[in-house]
């Protein structure tokens, strides 16, 4: 009686922690399954943008590594557009872009291994336009848009010039009177000399 009721013990025993062993697993099974990833980029994958953020940065699941993390940014002819190496801030990898970087499209490309090391890679893209920028005074004169200015009369460099421009027809009418009234005055005295 004794060694049966042994027996019923270790048989339940044994049904009850299997169980509770599979439960731990399939509750531990998911942490360990689960893989670091990309959640969050700036800017995101396809976006078109006005004009060359500051920098590029990617937000991840777990935190990251700042010795395997690897971030590159490329214009559409294959060179860096980056300004520095790649920041660490827990989930956070930043990278910063040259702010001189032409308009077109961009790539982001990355590898980086998380704290409990697991490493996770992949790209994405993103454009950005080309601005039109605002004619400087400079270039409206060298284009010709202030040439209705070059219609309007030149102010001479030089004020004596101006007057002295003005004063010729000045001259000139009392030159005049002064001449007619010297033929005035002869007509009169020729009267005046008839007279006598």
């Amino acid at each position: 009686m004794y060694v049966t009721d042994r027996r019923a013990v270790r048989t339940a025993a044994r049904a009850l922690v299997v169980p509770a062993a599979l439960a731990a697993l399939a509750v531990a099974a998911p942490r360990a399954a689960a893989h670091t990833e990309l959640d969050i980029s700036s800017p995101g994958a396809n976006a078109e943008l006005a004009g060359l953020p500051p920098r590029v940065t990617l937000t991840f699941s777990d935190p990251m590594t700042q010795k395997y993390a690897k971030v590159a940014v490329t214009t559409s002819d294959g060179k860096s557009a980056a300004d520095g190496e790649p920041q660490v801030s827990g989930k956070q990898v930043t990278l910063a872009l040259d702010p001189a970087s032409p308009a077109g499209r961009y790539t982001v490309g990355y590898r980086v291994v998380s704290a409990d090391g697991h490493p996770v890679s992949g790209s994405y893209t993103f454009t950005v336009a080309a601005t039109n920028p605002s004619p400087s005074p400079r270039a409206e004169q060298s284009t010709g848009a202030a040439a209705p200015r070059a219609a309007q009369k030149p102010t001479p460099d030089n004020p004596d010039e101006e007057s002295s421009g003005a004063t010729v027809p000045v001259l000139a009418g009392a030159g005049a009177l002064a001449v007619a009234a010297v033929g005035t005055y002869a007509v009169r005295r020729r009267r005046a000399g008839h007279g006598h």
